[in-house]
C-alpha cells in the first residue's frame, strides 16, 4: 500500500473542495492518505496569526471559524509526527545546503522515513534530484473557485 502525504498547498485544496484532489482522495484506501505535523503547524498559525491581529466583528467571527474548521479537519486525517529519525534525517538534509525552505524540508524528512510520497504543487528541483524524494506533482491543479477566501487581505483585518 502507498502512503501519500499530502503537502499543505493540496490539502488546502482538498479542504476547499477541489473536484479534482477530492475525487483522487476518495479513490485512495483508508490510511493511504496522510499530512504531516509540520503542514498541520503551518495551517493551525496561519488561521491562529490572522486571528489575532483581526480587529473587525466579521472577520474576528469568520478567522476563528476557520481555525474551528481547520482542526475539526484534521481530527480525521492521519498525521505524521516530526519524530526522532525525520529530525535526524532533516539534519542530514539541511546540511546539505539546498535552496528548500525549512518547513518543505522538514515535510521531506517526515516523507523519507515514511516512505511516503509527497502530494504537492510546488516541487523543487532539488527534491527530485538531491534528496531523492517521490513525488507525485499537481502542476495541473488549479484552485477551485472559492465560495469563501482561504486568506484574508490584510485591509479586512484592521478597521
Amino acid at each position: 500500500m502507498a502512503l501519500y502525504l499530502l503537502d499543505t498547498d493540496t490539502l488546502t485544496l482538498l479542504q476547499a473542495n477541489h473536484p479534482e484532489v477530492i475525487r483522487r482522495f476518495e479513490t485512495a484506501a483508508t490510511g493511504e492518505v496522510v499530512t504531516s505535523v509540520i503542514t498541520v503547524e503551518e495551517v493551525l498559525t496561519g488561521w491562529y496569526n490572522i486571528a489575532r491581529i483581526a480587529n473587525k466583528p466579521q472577520t474576528i467571527e469568520r478567522t476563528y471559524g476557520e481555525l474551528a474548521d481547520a482542526v475539526a479537519f484534521y481530527n480525521g486525517l492521519p498525521i505524521l509526527n516530526f519524530i526522532i529519525a525525520a529530525v535526524t534525517e532533516y539534519d542530514r538534509l539541511k546540511s546539505l545546503k539546498l535552496n528548500v525552505g525549512k518547513n518543505d524540508l522538514r515535510i521531506a524528512s517526515i516523507a523519507l522515513v515514511n516512505h511516503a510520497i509527497v502530494v504537492t504543487r510546488n516541487a523543487s528541483k532539488d527534491f527530485r534530484s538531491k534528496i531523492g524524494l517521490s513525488l507525485c506533482l499537481q502542476h495541473h491543479l488549479d484552485p477551485p473557485p472559492l465560495h469563501r477566501p482561504l486568506s484574508l487581505p490584510l485591509h479586512d483585518l484592521q478597521s
